[in-house]
């Protein structure tokens, strides 16, 4: 496919633009993304179910004339369900399981025309922010191979940064869609609570942790597949607010000068890696340059009360999905079948009574309340995305005498993400810096419910003032 190179590092909304002008067909793109995968992947390990002979099919046509039509797609490993295709989570209790539906977010992203060529790596069951389970094997940050992805949505950010596609699906419990954004380089937003639907398989997830949406070289292109996807489903045991307006239409719309608060430490007291507080520091002197009031303060909670309650309801979500992977295979959950960290999670979650659930259920939604009234007088807050940079592939494991040890570990690597997952406050990684050592490192925005557009008119604001797009990982290109 000599020439077609230039068509790696293109958005998702350029490439639409080529085939709507037929200055490229959709069949030969499609060939295209499939020769870059199977030459790139085997380094990094992003794809774990190639879908080529489909995405071939749905090339030939007729494709949906949607925003997209016949543009490359990737979806994550987890949750999205696609007809006839492979579904694992991450654990061998599923490697042969096939779906046997289209989720209603898989139907939207087909009705927008994206052609999905494969599905990505996540790890077992979405619950540590790396991407290296026992069944898909470690996927590999395109910026240093021997560097975490993050998690969960860790292939589809690897894909994304290496130029296989221009965009991928990924879905946030506790920043599953933001820390892997950080790690490789990408923008990365998560959409407020229920914007996007979770049908027919759920109505919430985790009593509401969970969103989905893309990992995307462009800002343009996450607003505009956003306003694709969102919109309440039937069923659905609620909804976001409507935004105002389409939301592709905030980009390059002046954002006027914002309040942001800003801060530097955990609400736990841990450390933050000196890369990181140099990262903020640089995006608090860039959003001061572009007009922009700087306030360095934030709300009075209570973090490790914060802390607890997340964790009874990640736990508890652990065993509701084992217990579900149990009636679907028809085998009684044992540690044999499971990581180390999963199983722990798991005899945690068993444990947990109803009472203790609930009260972790009314502790976050009175911190929710206390993030909300603090945001009131600023338009968005601003804090590194990690406590660190990628670090090392490893870091997260657990041994079988201390399961727990990888969950542990990823508060260090993760202080600020979950908030918004149990608030519900959309958020968005933005990649503005890079440290000596050549690697990505996101700066977190955390808006108001339901205020994407505010969120988009400033992140867009951002990639004009400091463009990541050309930007390129020192995997084969």
């Amino acid at each position: 496919m000599k020439g077609y190179e230039r068509l790696a590092f293109m958005d998702a909304t350029a490439l639409a633009g080529l085939i709507r002008k037929k200055e490229i067909k959709a069949e030969e793109l499609i060939e295209f993304t499939i020769r870059r995968i199977e030459k790139i992947n085997p380094q990094i390990n992003a794809v774990v179910t190639p879908m080529f002979d489909e995405a071939r099919q749905a090339a030939r046509g007729p494709i949906p004339k949607g925003p997209f039509a016949g543009v490359p797609f990737l979806i994550k490993d987890l949750l999205a369900s696609y007809q006839g295709v492979r579904m694992t989570f991450g654990t061998n209790n599923l490697q042969h399981y096939i779906a046997d539906h289209d989720s209603e977010l898989v139907r939207r992203y087909k009705k927008a025309g994206f052609i999905t060529v494969g599905k990505t790596n996540t790890p077992e069951l979405g619950l540590l922010p790396t991407t290296e389970s026992r069944l898909l094997g470690p996927c590999r940050n395109p910026w240093n191979l021997n560097r975490t992805t993050g998690g969960s949505s860790g292939g589809s950010a690897a894909a994304v940064a290496s130029g296989l596609v221009p965009v991928a699906h990924g879905n946030d419990g506790g920043g599953s869609i933001r820390i892997p954004a950080s790690c490789c380089g990408l923008f990365g937003l998560k959409p407020t609570r229920a914007r996007n639907p979770l049908g027919p398989d759920f109505g919430d997830l985790m009593n509401g942790f969970v969103a989905e949406h893309v990992l995307t070289r462009s800002v343009r292109d996450s607003a505009a597949i956003l306003d694709a996807t969102m919109g309440v489903d039937v069923g659905d045991p609620y909804c976001a607010p409507l935004p105002i307006r389409p939301l592709k239409k905030e980009i390059g719309k002046d954002p006027g000068r914002l309040r942001i608060a800003y801060w530097g430490q955990t609400f736990r007291g841990q450390a933050i890696a000196e890369d990181c507080q140099k990262a903020l520091l640089d995006s608090v002197k860039l959003c001061s340059e572009l007009g922009h009031d700087l306030i360095e303060t934030s709300p009075t909670f209570d973090g490790e009360q914060l802390a607890r309650a997340f964790t009874v309801i990640w736990a508890t979500g652990c065993a509701s999905t084992v217990e579900g992977i149990s009636y679907i295979t028809g085998k009684k959950p044992s540690p044999d079948q499971y990581e180390p960290v999963t199983w722990g999670l798991y005899e945690m979650g068993i444990k947990v009574s109803g009472s203790d659930y609930l009260f972790a259920v009314q502790s976050l939604q009175r911190i929710s309340r206390e993030w909300a009234g603090f945001l009131i007088d600023y338009d968005s807050f601003m804090t590194p995305t990690l406590g660190e940079p990628p670090v090392l592939l490893g870091t997260f494991d657990s041994p079988a005498d201390d399961p727990l040890k990888g969950w542990r570990r990823s508060a260090q690597f993760v202080p600020f993400t979950p908030i918004c997952n149990a608030t519900g406050q959309p958020a968005m990684s933005v990649p503005l810096y890079w440290n000596d050592e050549g690697l990505p490192i996101g700066t977190h925005f955390m808006g108001r419910f339901g205020d994407e557009a505010t969120l988009f008119r400033l992140a867009a604001q951002l990639e004009q003032a400091r463009p990541w797009k050309d930007r390129r990982p020192p995997v084969l290109v």
